[in-house]
């Protein structure tokens, strides 16, 4: 019984040097990584959005992952661009002879790319969208941080998981 459960330990325990318990895959041989500036390419987007997401993608990896940042003897690298960044209007009403809309929505769109220095067949390019709906009687620039604080939050998400979780 005791080899049984010294067993079932040691499996367990090397399994955990690839996978823990947050879903996080990440290969023992990567120790770095890096993420280049993002580029903003998107018509209308606030000037530094671009700096916010490079930032934030920073910050998600630093705080999830035992990786070290650095800009050389990198193992894993992100680099992209804000693609798209647009309102539209969405939900549709009926006031009175006038046709009007309940809610804008705001779109952002990143392109990602990942490179795996230590496994190629691991390096993805994706796109990587997220909105959020606001009323329409509200003004854009009042809201617009918060609105991209939550998009870039969803975005950031798809991003780490994508790169972290297999998913």
């Amino acid at each position: 019984m005791r080899y049984l459960i010294l067993s079932a330990l040691l499996i367990l325990l090397y399994g955990c040097s690839i996978y823990n318990l947050d879903g996080i895959s990440i290969s023992p041989e990567v120790e770095t990584f890096y993420v280049a500036a993002f580029q903003n390419t998107a018509a209308n987007a606030p000037a530094g959005i671009e700096v916010q997401f490079t930032d934030g993608l920073i910050q998600r990896i630093n705080n999830n992952t035992k990786l070290n940042y650095s800009d050389t003897d990198i193992d894993i690298e992100f680099d992209g661009s804000i693609t798209s960044f647009r309102v539209s209007a969405v939900a549709p009403q009926q006031s009175g002879d006038q046709a009007t809309t309940a809610f804008n929505r705001l779109t952002i769109s990143a392109k990602i790319n990942y490179v795996n220095n230590i496994d190629e067949d691991e390096n993805w390019s994706q796109t990587f969208s997220f909105f959020e709906d606001f009323d329409s009687n509200t003004d854009l620039s009042g809201i617009q941080d918060d609105l991209t604080e939550r998009i870039f939050e969803q975005m950031l998400n798809d991003v780490f998981n994508k790169a972290f979780t297999n998913w």
